[in-house]
């Protein structure tokens, strides 16, 4: 007897993909001790652009997550991060870039959120609505709490040299980056020799 039963079309779940999480302020452009709170006060750091263009060429998700506590400070308002991000797209799409996603987090450090870095939820929701395999993939960062994230969410971190710090001291970490570049330059290369 033949079975007539209708087949439905078969709808493999798409692979994981791997990801390379920057942090925003003092990796991809100029940190400061003001916060950066408009359009013309973000100004790309040298080789953002191309770095982020390489692993765009190599197949990596490149996803933003910055804490912004200047929100919660009062410093300026959520409706100030728009401008912002629209201008470091456009300058990164002139540098032959793409950014696929920003998240950000508006809290200060004492609110308890758990999207503030060190805290996972930005890597987390990231990978779960892009599709991300966390073990395959990077987290750059220019402060200990990022590296803490990295750890914590099981991505491979590498600080970066051009925000807060200009030196890796072991004593300020919770947990040790795996490893140290001097800008995202030679992060992406690192990167792209793995």
């Amino acid at each position: 007897m033949r079975d007539l039963t209708p087949t439905l079309p078969y709808s493999p779940t798409p692979p994981l993909r791997p990801a390379v999480f920057l942090d925003r302020d003092g990796v991809l452009n100029r940190d400061s001790d003001d916060f950066i709170k408009t359009p013309d006060e973000l100004e790309l750091l040298p080789g953002a652009a191309e770095s982020v263009a390489r692993l765009n060429a190599a197949g990596y998700l490149c996803i933003v997550i910055t804490n912004q506590s200047g929100i919660a400070r009062g410093l300026f308002p959520e409706s100030a991060l728009e401008p912002l991000h629209d201008k470091l797209r456009a300058e990164m799409a002139a540098g032959g870039a793409r950014i696929d996603a920003i998240y950000y987090c508006p809290h200060g450090p004492e609110d308890g959120c758990d999207c503030r870095k060190p805290a996972t939820g930005m890597v987390l929701q990231a990978a779960r609505e892009h599709g991300i395999d966390i073990a395959a993939s990077w987290l750059v960062g220019d402060r200990p709490g990022d590296i803490a994230c990295g750890a914590a969410t099981g991505t491979r971190s590498i600080l970066v040299l051009t925000g807060k710090l200009h030196a890796y001291n072991p004593a300020q970490f919770t947990a040790p980056p795996d490893h140290v570049c001097r800008d995202i330059a030679e992060a992406a290369s690192l990167i792209l020799s793995s």
